[in-house]
């Protein structure tokens, strides 16, 4: 699960830096003409060697011994050029330099109970199992439900640890994607975490917000997600489960949208430097609201990895495949040859075998 600022109680106050670098080679078995994987805004360059991420961080943590913490990281590479937005969203001014703003926020551990963490600025999504680095993933490319949610939040967040085995937080936000800016008002939500047991958590966030110009309570945004993590000394599976709706204004009707998706991700560490990884999933997109185009994908992902770690220094290689079949009045992918010069094809199905290495340096 992704890094989500949270609680850290007694750990020691320290600073830490790093650095990190993504590049892969996707080949996609239907050689799109414009080497793009549609409806997608992660690993989405293919039949070419792609800098899919770079990027460099500070992070001060917050502990009771100095309740001050801060995040400050800049990124860039092709995996952050489309990462924040919805198709056709109106965009905040300024965003193609903000997408580089790998995070900046400040944060406070206040002495209330077992400790409140307060965080303002730009953080980690509370919502979602995988990260937008490849490298905090099981597998080297990302579901569509993690693609379609948040990875970053911009606005206030709290979290409080009310015991030792369960933590919720509370969240107000400027909007669903934090470089969208469809109005003025803010979103809200909360998540919780419980683990039930020293092996299994339960994770629930949910989200409700105006990401629209009209901002009317009927054309709100609903969206919920939903994941069981169970951690084995060498086996990880996690399941994730999303469910969203809205109405849309200025359509006949109003028609509401509705999306669901879920998937599930097995992950086992053989021995050594080898692990394995398997992640089928599906994504139903029923009007077209979230990807742009109204359609029911089924996906299987397969992963092996090499770790080769060196003092503060971590590299990955992962070997993956993937098929995707795509269904619907909008449904398919990329494919080579256009019916005209201006309209290009569509293939029901897609098989990708991809090459990637994952590079990280992070100081102790």
């Amino acid at each position: 699960m992704p890094d989500s600022a949270s609680p850290r109680g007694s750990v020691a106050t320290d600073w830490h830096y790093g650095a990190y670098v993504d590049v892969g080679y996707v080949g996609n078995f239907n050689f799109p003409d414009n080497h793009l994987w549609r409806s997608r805004t992660t690993a989405f360059n293919h039949n070419e060697l792609s800098p899919n991420m770079g990027l460099a961080y500070v992070r001060k943590d917050s502990s009771a011994l100095s309740r001050w913490g801060m995040e400050l990281g800049f990124q860039g590479g092709r995996d952050t050029e489309e990462f924040a937005f919805l198709v056709g969203e109106r965009r905040v001014d300024g965003s193609d330099v903000l997408r580089h703003v790998h995070r900046a926020n400040v944060s406070y551990l206040a002495p209330v109970g077992n400790g409140l963490t307060i965080t303002a600025g730009l953080f980690n999504s509370l919502m979602g199992y995988e990260s937008l680095y490849a490298k905090d993933n099981a597998s080297y490319t990302r579901s569509w439900i993690a693609d379609n949610t948040p990875y970053m939040m911009f606005g206030v967040n709290a979290q409080y640890l009310v015991s030792e085995d369960l933590t919720v937080s509370a969240f107000v936000v400027n909007s669903y994607y934090h470089l969208a800016h469809p109005n003025d008002l803010p979103s809200y939500g909360g998540r919780w975490i419980w683990k039930t047991t020293p092996r299994l958590t339960l994770i629930q966030t949910l989200y409700g917000g105006p990401d629209q110009t009209q901002t009317a309570l009927e054309f709100w945004r609903v969206y919920g997600n939903h994941i069981v993590e169970w951690k084995g000394d060498d086996v990880t599976v996690a399941a994730s489960f999303d469910i969203g709706t809205e109405s849309i204004a200025g359509q006949p009707g109003n028609p509401r949208t509705f999306v669901m998706g879920g998937n599930m991700v097995v992950r086992w560490h053989i021995t050594g430097p080898w692990a394995v990884a398997l992640r089928p999933e599906f994504y139903w997109d029923r009007n077209g609201r979230w990807t742009g185009s109204e359609q029911f994908v089924k996906a299987i992902t397969s992963t092996v990895e090499y770790k080769l770690p060196y003092k503060w220094t971590n590299m990955v290689v992962r070997a993956e495949h993937r098929y995707d079949d795509s269904t619907g009045t909008g449904g398919g992918f990329f494919k080579n040859g256009g019916i005209r010069p201006d309209v290009v094809s569509l293939a029901r199905e897609q098989h990708l075998l991809l090459l990637g290495v994952l590079v990280s340096f992070d100081s102790p």
